[in-house]
Parts: structure tokens; sequence; C-alpha cells
């Protein structure tokens, strides 16, 4: 898990088993950015979510595959509120870029967020006309 602020990770792909593993390190939402069936043998949306309500967590399914809608921004926001939150896709640039805009979306200097992107290894530079359209 890779933390980009006080209350958010991400990271790829998440098992089942790693649910538990998330909510033992204070993970108290998990979200979901891949849409099912994106690539063979990856966990479904429906397995992710079994293991995190065994263990207590809340879950959300917010699936990105291209292009961020305001819909997926809008719920993403709303969903970064009950953090700690771990977001996951493939490889975690997906959800770095949607917690960016949701960020934006609510008031976080986009500039920031660049920097905070870069400072973990993800150059958040291409969201630059998208972040100042938001805020």
């Amino acid at each position: 898990m890779i933390r980009l602020d006080p209350a958010t990770f991400v990271s790829g792909q998440i098992t089942p088993a790693e649910v538990a593993e998330a909510a033992a390190a204070g993970v108290k939402t998990i979200i979901n950015n891949r849409p099912d069936g994106e690539e063979p043998g990856q966990p479904t949306s429906a397995d992710i979510a079994a293991a995190a309500k065994a263990v207590g967590l809340a879950y959300h399914h917010i699936p990105v595959s291209r292009g961020f809608s305001h819909t997926e921004i809008e719920a993403m926001a709303e969903a970064l509120e009950n953090g700690p939150v771990l977001a996951f896709c493939r490889s975690g640039t997906r959800s770095t870029y949607i917690w960016a805009l949701a960020r934006t979306r609510v008031g976080e200097d986009p500039a920031t967020l660049i920097e905070r992107g870069r400072a973990v290894g993800y150059d958040l530079r291409s969201l630059t006309s998208y972040l100042g359209s938001l805020s």
C-alpha cells in the first residue's frame, strides 16, 4: 500500500485474503477501481466485497475503464470520506488519478496533489488541465 495522504492508500490488485491485512493496518474502506473481467484471473468485485464484509469494512466498486466521468469522480469523493481508505486498480495509477480528481473537487490544491503523487511515484501532470477545471 502506498500512502497518498493521511487517510488514503492506493495499491495494485488485491486478493480477498489481503482485505483482512488492510483491515489490520487500519483501513476502514476498500475502493475497487477495476471493472470485473479486465484481466484473466483477477478476483471479482463480489469476491472482494464479501471479504470486506467479513472483516467489517465498507466496500465501493467504482470501476474506471476509459477516462473519468463526473459520476465516478463524485462517487470517489464520497467514498474517500470514510477513511482510512485503500483504493486499488491494476497498478495503483488509475486509483491515484481518480483520487486526485476527487480531492480537487472538494477544494484541494491541484499543484499539491500533483506533488503528492510525484513523491510516491505517480506522474499526475497529464491531469493538470482537468484538476484546474474541477477546483
